[in-house]
């Protein structure tokens, strides 16, 4: 894996709205350039800020904080950020974290620039909104490394959510993390993304995987 790549340029008919173009991965090791380049761009004036993430193959929780982190500041100042190009993988943890009700996202870099001046924010933001997905960045960065996280799932835990998975089928990704967190399961703590990644490796990753180990589980 590559490192981060960062280019900055103007948009819209003012040349006022500053898009930052990201290739590479945004993780422990590379947020902080991000980071830098996004204060940079803020401390200038520039407060109607787009984040291209077409060429972004993974975003840990310290690229998704950085983004959570900016927006009360940008939006207080009367500007606001917008994700543009993220690819499937990537949107699918964006909207699993529900980081769509704080942050609008968009196919296309033309798209984000039309939006601005047109609509408010999701509605769904809040203080409380806020403060809840910083605390979901915040717990995932306690989590293991994406190395350690890619190997072998251990057996008590994998028993453990496929006992989950066999009583409550249904069951998110949310759900199936908080169940792990009880007695029952002996208080097991584990990250959104990292719990996403280890029903992955089960091959349960999908409401639809569940729903066919669920079955088969019955029938044997």
């Amino acid at each position: 894996m590559e490192g981060i790549q960062l280019a900055v340029e103007k948009k819209g008919p003012r040349e006022d709205i500053a898009v930052i173009k990201v290739g590479g991965y945004i993780d422990t090791t590379t947020s902080s350039e991000l980071e830098n380049s996004l204060k940079a761009l803020i401390a200038a004036g520039n407060y109607n800020i787009i984040i291209d993430l077409s060429d972004v193959d993974y975003i840990s929780s310290a690229g998704w904080g950085i983004f959570i982190s900016e927006i009360k500041n940008l939006r207080e100042k009367g500007g606001d950020l917008k994700l543009v190009g993220m690819v499937p993988d990537v949107y699918e943890v964006f909207e699993l974290l529900e980081f769509h009700y704080i942050l609008k996202a968009f196919d296309t870099i033309e798209d984000a620039v039309r939006d601005f001046g047109k609509v408010p924010p999701p509605a769904g933001y809040s203080e409380e909104g806020l403060q809840a997905a910083l605390g979901v960045v915040r717990e995932e960065g306690k989590a293991k490394s994406p190395r350690a996280e890619r190997e072998s799932v251990p057996d008590a835990l994998a028993e453990k959510i496929r006992t989950i998975v066999r009583e409550k089928p249904d069951a998110n990704v949310w759900t199936i993390k908080k169940e792990l967190n009880t007695a029952r399961f002996g208080n097991v703590k584990v990250g959104f993304l990292a719990l996403r990644r280890l029903l992955k490796q089960l091959d349960l990753d999908t409401k639809q995987k569940r729903m066919e180990f669920f079955s088969k589980s019955a029938s044997s």
